[in-house]
Formats: structure tokens, sequence, C-alpha cells
């Protein structure tokens, strides 16, 4: 093993530089990953952005790889070798309120990778156990990265949505995670409706599983919906709270919408049709470890995959621009490798 690798670190805010490192020690309850793959999420612009340079942080929350080495007490499930990936809550304490409830993605005093504790923009990473996800074999590595953390907060949201089977679902905002909501919402038998703004990407969201596709520069959502006899459920994927908006009239009685995208500005939402048809707004986050290996065994099931491009860890910078610049189609990858020489 040797004694250092690299990693992308935030030197300046907004900027990432390659570095090297001694490799960490895993701690009481916690393995050393050797990192092959981390998505690149809209999360880790802030991350980013407002990191204190000082810290060096090393950003990245869809991780995938294969442990190298285990700390004290790690439970026997996980061993030297072994496919693992970790997301954006680095594991559960075990003892705060929620977690004694079970709850364990609502724990008070889990490390939020890539934020408070280094992420998976390196070549080498520890993590808590209780954080750990088992990476199925039919998965490669750079395709269940972004699964970690898109394909999870979609999968929970159409678990919370409340739809059934033959159920309208319609999928604002056709994106990194809206890409993966039309997949599974297909496979889970609803009927899809995706929108999103221009024609450019109706192909491709029919093509991911959509029924329908609504182009908002061109057509009224809510009006489509309701013509439709109203969306059971609406899962939005933005953060533009107005858009939003406008589009919550399409909800059916009994509908509602679940907030996955986090916008600025508060949401403006009437009440009336929420009384009158007793509608609901509810937030959905990723998941616990649980949930994510049942995303996971879903995917593998059904053949639901994402779609991404990679590029190696010395271009993160590259690869969190485009990113930002929406010139991503669907979801970024880094990959763990190449030659450039450390700052």
């Amino acid at each position: 093993m040797t004694a250092t690798h690299r990693a992308m670190a935030i030197t300046a805010p907004g900027h990432l530089a390659l570095v090297e490192r001694p490799v960490p020690v895993p701690e009481t309850g916690e393995v050393l990953i050797a990192v092959e793959a981390c998505g690149v999420c809209g999360a880790d612009r802030g991350d980013i952005e407002r990191a204190d340079p000082a810290l060096r942080r090393v950003p990245g929350h869809e991780v995938v790889g294969r442990i190298m080495a285990l700390g004290p007490q790690v439970p026997a499930i996980w061993s030297v070798g072994q496919r693992v990936g970790v997301g954006r809550f680095g594991g559960h304490c075990g003892n705060c309120r929620e977690c004694r409830q079970g709850k364990f993605h609502l724990c008070r005093q889990q490390p939020v990778m890539g934020s408070t504790r280094d992420g998976g923009y390196a070549e080498r990473m520890t993590a808590r156990a209780t954080g750990l996800v088992s990476i199925p074999d039919d998965l490669s590595l750079a395709e269940a990265a972004p699964i970690l953390c898109a394909g999870l907060a979609t999968f929970n949201g159409l678990k919370a949505s409340g739809a059934g089977p033959g159920d309208t679902v319609a999928v604002l905002g056709i994106g990194g995670l809206g890409h993966m909501a039309l997949q599974y919402a297909r496979r889970m038998g609803f009927r899809v409706i995706a929108i999103g703004r221009g024609a450019n990407i109706a192909a491709d969201a029919l093509d991911l599983g959509a029924h329908r596709y609504v182009d908002t520069e061109r057509e009224d959502a809510a009006a489509v919906l309701t013509a439709l006899g109203g969306a059971k459920a609406l899962l939005s994927t933005i953060g533009d709270t107005g858009v939003v908006a406008s589009v919550m009239p399409g909800l059916a009685p009994e509908g509602r919408l679940v907030l996955l995208g986090i916008g600025k500005d508060p949401l403006a939402v009437a009440t009336a049709p929420l009384v009158s048809g007793e509608r609901s707004v509810v937030g959905s986050i990723t998941g616990s470890p649980y949930d994510s290996e049942r995303t996971l065994d879903f995917s593998v099931l059904t053949g639901a995959r994402p779609r991404i491009e990679t590029l190696p860890l010395e271009r993160a910078n590259e690869a969190v621009h485009r990113m930002l610049s929406g010139a991503v189609t669907f979801r970024m990858v880094l990959t763990m490798g190449g030659s450039v020489a450390p700052q």
C-alpha cells in the first residue's frame, strides 16, 4: 500500500486543485476505501463554493470503490476487497433520538460527505461502517455512483408519493434526478408525464420511460395534467419554486407534491386547493444505506441505469463546470487514475 494518494481539494472558493496527501487511517468503526468512481452532483456546488479554503476539504458524496482496510470494531458483514459505496450521509451515530427510533437517515450526528467530512474526489477515503452500501456485482462502479444520490432520492420520493400502479405521476425537471425518476416511475407501473423546458429533451424523456412529454415553453403543464384527470403525484426535482407553484394546480384530489429540489425562494402555495381537495406537500430526503441497497437492487432487477459521462479525477474542475452549465447528459462521474502532478 502506498503512503500517499491524490485528491482534488478546495483551495479557494469554487476552485479545486490536485493535491497529494497521506493515506488516512480508519478509526474505530471505520473503513478505508480505495475509491474507483465518484459522481458529480449539483449539491457539490455549494460544498465547493462555501467551504473554508483553509480546511482544504475534498468534495464528493456519490462514492464507490473497494474496502482496503478495516478499523477496530467494524461489523463482520464488511471485508477487505468488498465493493461498497457511500452516499451524502456518511453513517448514523446510533445514539440520537432519531437513531433510537430507527430513522437513521435523519440522524443528527452523521457526517455530510464532502461538506463536514472529506468525500470521494480522491483515490482514498475513510468512512463510517454505518454509512456503507453494498454494491451489486451486476452494476459497474461508475453506473452505481449516481444511484447513491440521484437514484436514491427519486426512488424514495416515488415511494413517498402515495401513487399506486396505473396512477398518473408527473416528473418536473428532466435532468440528473429527473432522468432516473422517469425510469423508476415507468418500471413501478405509473402513467408517467415528463415536464421540462424546451423541445430538445423530448425524445430523451420518452426514451427514458415517459408516456407523454410536456414542454413548458409551449404548453400549460397544469392544464395538461388536469385534462388527464390530474396527477396523483408531482415529483419536483428543480429549485425554481415559481415553476413548481405553476404546476401544482395539476394535482388530482388527494394528490401529493413531493419536493426533491431545493430552491432559495419560498414556495407559494394556495391553501384552498390543499384543503378542498386534501392535497399535500412533502419533502423527501435521500435515505439510509438500506434504502440505497434497495434502490441498487431495483435498478439491477429492472434495467434502470443512469446515463453518464466520465472524466478522470484530475479534471474535476471541468466536470463540475460541465455539470453546472447543463452540458452533461445526464450525470458526470469522476474515475480514478491519470498522471497529472499534484500541486
